[in-house]
């Protein structure tokens, strides 16, 4: 079984332009996602899907296996699909560029074993603690079965707690598994009422009946979606490369 893991770096982030680049601790944050990938031993290859020459230099500046991939994909989904044209793979691992702080070992988590198949799509999600983050709309919640089968992704806090407190809400993390088969269908699907309404990729999954699912991981990973969260994250990771030291 190939598996390959693929980091979509968009340089015109229409909230944060050239984010992929932003400063962390004297790296780009890219650099920080490609390098915590890279300690794994389960993926045959890991690349970075840009769209731009000043990510391309720093790509070739540190060592970084990248495919350069159009600019005018609407979403990472199409650029990942993009990169499978290109890389054959069983599998096609998305992790998204902005979560510098990712831990390798939490993405492996979603790699299909011991016969499992993923014929579409699986996720990863984290429980949500802090109120402020769960009615946030940057933050996509999932609503899930109990195999783990997707019901629902919506921004607002799903289900609604009209009955009782006592659960706790599921954050979609920037952790992705594709198949082949799953990237196709998605890139010659058209986007559906919902995926609009919501501005959520996934949910085209969703609405044409296909069964996707998702997996708990640990991950306290923050994404950089903001300046805001980029100072959070310089903080952290300042924290984390002490306490290594010490």
């Amino acid at each position: 079984m190939k598996v390959v893991a693929v980091i979509p770096a968009r340089y015109q982030s229409t909230r944060f332009p050239g984010k992929p680049l932003a400063d962390i601790c004297g790296k780009p944050m890219l650099w920080w996602v490609y390098n915590n990938i890279s300690k794994s031993d389960r993926f045959d290859d890991v690349y970075v899907a840009i769209d731009d020459d000043r990510i391309k230099e720093v790509c070739e500046k540190n060592k970084m296996n990248y495919i350069m991939t159009a600019d005018n994909h609407p979403d990472h989904i199409s650029r990942v699909w993009e990169v499978s044209t290109k890389v054959d793979a069983d599998y096609y691992i998305c992790v998204n560029g902005d979560e510098p702080l990712i831990d390798y070992r939490e993405v492996e988590k979603i790699i299909p074993r011991n016969g499992e198949k993923v014929e579409y799509f699986k996720g990863a999600f984290r429980k949500l603690t802090d109120p402020a983050e769960t009615i946030d709309g940057a933050n996509i919640k999932v609503a899930l079965n109990n195999e783990g089968r997707c019901i629902y992704i919506s921004r607002m806090p799903v289900p609604f707690p009209k009955n009782t407190l006592m659960f706790e809400y599921n954050k979609y993390v920037g952790i992705e598994c594709f198949s082949k088969k799953g990237l196709n269908f998605f890139h010659r699907t058209k986007m559906g009422k919902l995926e609009k309404i919501e501005d959520i990729d996934h949910l085209r999954f969703l609405e044409n009946g296909k069964c996707i699912y998702f997996q708990e991981i640990n991950s306290k990973s923050i994404s950089v979606d903001t300046p805001k969260d980029l100072e959070k994250v310089r903080i952290m990771m300042e924290e984390k490369i002490k306490s290594a030291k010490e």
